[in-house]
């Protein structure tokens, strides 16, 4: 009976918009079915109103149809389903392939495109998601940085006047090291983001490797080795682990410590749990690789030919994230000490060329991607200079594939620069173009053909393997939206007792408001039901009742709750935070999930909802008000989780 119900109202409402194909697409938030109207003079809103099931219509962006929690889904998912799409995907139209065709096409597409994600994949796109916001600093930084190395370049090789040159290559140095000195700090904020922790406690992890206040006369020690620590051992990879543990650690305590010692306490503990964990583990941990990393790459280098150099190219950004490549500072200088050159430089300089060489590739193959390919063209300049960050972290490392597909590009030219061997930098810089000028001996040929080499290799093997088949599905369907998952909650049924008068507990603590003041008609007229609103002055929800929890919305900015006496109530946290799509929010319960009064629920970043522009104004309704005599509000102007907010007399 109740499916019927469904499939009646989805068809009822398509009868009353013009039919399926005047709807472009369907989602739907915890209250509402949400329509994208290609002419809207077609729409009978009368009759969409007269519908038996809907409560309420809002003429918005999109043509917004009230059913109510619990029902939403459903209704949304017989209308798709009636079309053979999914939710959020454009319906098909009548230009081309017939209905038919195109529904199954449709049909097909959906079923390559909405693969459930994998959790490598989910730890990809949340380096994408650290390191992404960073590319304008690295781009900027990092054509300061090249233009600087070159003139350095230039002027060690003579070719400059220094003392007509030196200052302004200091002052561009101070602008490069604004960032890239500070880099840890900078990710383990973003980091912090991503994860839900602190982003200035993140920055402080990230802050902990630089070993700022280490008294040099009594250095801390490798646990390992029983050497001193150098600072920025464990690199972006050891920062990112810390504050991912940092995020573990600061969630258990906020739920562990009262709240009015939380700020002093919790952040207290997290630092120094996390702090001594990095330095005495994470750090020591990098730092025994990399001691014993230099007997393999004098192994590595004696051995020789093509074979070194292409092992050694591979090998090189790996090195990078680890932040093992420090070392690497002090075996050129006593090779230039020695020698005259350090022919390590140039066949590590390789590894950036690879990556160059498959954002070119990335770039040929996802070309419908504009957000990606501005990343490109961003990051593509700095990284033939050498600077390769921006398309590492930003480009080929979030993808997967084309991270390892550019190193066996590094790896070609490196295996270039050694079959011809001999190939040597006169002092340490960069690598990329900027290199050029500092090749010993006249062999800067043989410097560019192993670039040449890198860009072509990375090129390749990126072009024809590393391309994940999600991010080309992505690319091909760029600008059409993602859908929005459903749930389709199983209603517990509850038997009504006979009460006096049932109780909702506050949610949350913070400022009360009248349901008019909610600037959304669904709420603010009491479409679906009698309530009160709160303006919450911290991110705990905790449950309002003893009761089973109804209903769970996928983005966690709603939650629906059904008390022992069957009262069921709807909490919505912030306006239009549908839109957030889950971030910065978080969920301790699940659907049927019984709670007691006070048990923590969800928790949310309201910083987050507010730098998004967002209201965090919520409200919290009595979605079966008519079936209540009276419904009271007994909490006025400020009001503290677990204080009496509601009465209701049956």
């Amino acid at each position: 009976m109740a499916e019927e119900k469904m499939a009646r109202i989805a068809r009822e409402i398509y009868e009353n918009v013009g039919g399926e194909k005047n709807v472009r697409k369907v989602i739907h938030c915890m209250t509402r079915v949400r329509m994208t109207i290609i002419d809207n003079s077609k729409v009978n809103m009368a009759g969409l109103k007269a519908i038996d099931g809907v409560m309420g219509i809002v003429e918005d962006e999109t043509l917004q149809v009230v059913v109510g929690p619990g029902t939403v889904n459903k209704v949304a998912k017989k209308m798709v389903d009636m079309v053979g799409v999914k939710l959020g995907e454009t319906f098909p139209n009548s230009e081309g392939l017939s209905f038919e065709e195109q529904t199954l096409a449709n049909k097909a597409a959906a079923k390559a495109k909405y693969n459930k994600p994998s959790k490598l994949k989910s730890v990809l796109k949340s380096i994408s998601n650290i390191f992404v916001p960073m590319i304008p600093a690295f781009v900027g930084t990092g054509l300061v940085a090249g233009i600087s190395a070159v003139l350095s370049n230039m002027v060690l090789a003579g070719d400059l006047n220094a003392a007509t040159w030196q200052q302004y290559i200091d002052i561009m140095n101070i602008l490069k090291n604004a960032l890239f000195a500070y880099l840890t700090i900078y990710v383990g904020i973003n980091a912090a983001n991503e994860f839900g922790a602190t982003p200035t406690l993140g920055g402080v992890i990230g802050g902990v490797v630089m070993l700022n206040g280490m008294n040099p006369e009594s250095p801390i020690k490798n646990i390992f080795t029983g050497q001193p620590l150098s600072a920025g051992q464990g690199g972006m990879l050891g920062v990112l682990l810390a504050v991912w543990l940092l995020s573990i650690i600061e969630k258990k305590l906020h739920e562990m410590v009262p709240e009015s010692v939380d700020i002093i306490v919790t952040p207290t503990i997290s630092l120094i749990l996390i702090g001594l964990l990095e330095i005495f583990l994470i750090m020591p941990l990098a730092g025994f690789v990399s001691d014993n990393l230099i007997g393999g790459i004098n192994g590595i280098l004696n051995i020789g030919g093509a074979f070194s150099g292409f092992v050694l190219g591979i090998a090189f950004l790996p090195m990078v994230m680890l932040g093992l490549h420090q070392i690497l500072g002090p075996i050129h200088l006593e090779m230039i000490a020695k020698t005259g050159q350090t022919n390590l430089l140039p066949i590590l300089a390789m590894a950036g060329a690879g990556q160059v060489g498959a954002a070119l590739a990335i770039w040929a193959k996802l070309r419908k991607d504009r957000t990606l390919v501005q990343n490109i063209k961003g990051a593509l300049p700095v990284g033939i200079l050498g600077v390769g960050e921006p398309l590492i972290y930003g480009v080929t490392l979030p993808m997967g594939r084309p991270f390892i597909t550019a190193c066996i590009g590094g790896g070609i030219g490196g295996a270039i620069i050694g079959f011809f061997g001999n190939v040597g930098a006169i002092a340490p810089g960069p690598s990329g173009v900027a290199l050029i000028s500092l090749i010993a001996h006249g062999k800067w040929l043989v410097y560019v053909l192993g670039l040449l080499g890198a860009y072509a290799g990375g090129f390749l093997a990126t072009y024809f393997f590393g391309i994940p088949k999600d991010a080309k599905i992505k690319a091909d369907n760029y600008g059409q939206e993602v859908q929005m998952e459903t749930l389709q909650p199983t209603l517990r049924v509850v038997t009504t007792p006979a009460f006096e008068a049932a109780t909702v507990y506050a949610p949350m603590s913070g400022t009360v408001k009248e349901l008019s003041e909610v600037a959304d008609e669904v709420f603010s007229s009491g479409m679906l039901g009698k309530g009160i609103a709160i303006e919450p002055s911290n991110g705990q929800i905790n449950s309002p009742v003893d009761g089973i929890v109804t209903t769970v919305f996928p983005t966690k900015h709603a939650i629906g709750v059904t008390s022992d006496e069957g009262v069921e109530i709807l909490i919505h946290i912030g306006m239009d935070t549908v839109a957030l799509n889950g971030e910065g929010f978080e969920s301790f319960v699940k659907q049927n999930e019984r709670v007691k009064k006070g048990d923590l629920m969800l928790r949310v970043d309201l910083d987050k909802i507010k730098a998004a522009g967002l209201s965090a104004i919520t409200p919290i309704v009595v979605t079966n008000s008519s079936a209540y005599k009276a419904i009271s509000v007994a909490a006025k102007n400020k009001v503290d989780k677990g204080q009496v907010l509601l009465t209701i007399e049956p």
